[in-house]
């Protein structure tokens, strides 16, 4: 498999993911637009994000950063967060267990 070779979807205004999906686990990686919002919200999923490029600001439980290249930002299981892309970005999210609405 190839990631080239995986469809795109816009499961989000300007969040664009290709989609991988194990027994366990779902990773994503997203191209997102500059300005594109992740409204806050909470899943029973763990998440870790990895930014990839770009300058994302991103909330989890009432903190406020501002991440970039090579952070990282686990995210724990019900945890408030939200996102919103200061500039163009290619994140990658792992989500444990598997994000059934993103197959």
């Amino acid at each position: 498999m190839n990631l080239a070779a995986i469809k795109s979807k816009e499961l989000m205004p300007g969040y664009h993911g290709k989609m991988i999906h194990g027994a366990q686990l779902t990773w994503a990686f997203w191209t997102v637009e500059q300005g594109a919002e992740v409204p806050e919200h909470q899943h029973p999923h763990e998440q870790i994000m990895y930014v990839v490029k770009g300058k994302f600001e991103f909330t989890l439980n009432g903190h406020t950063q501002i991440y970039t290249s090579g952070d990282i930002v686990p995210v724990p299981s019900n945890s408030l967060h939200s996102g919103k892309a200061l500039t163009p970005c290619e994140l990658m999210d792992v989500f444990s267990p598997v994000r059934e609405e993103y197959r």
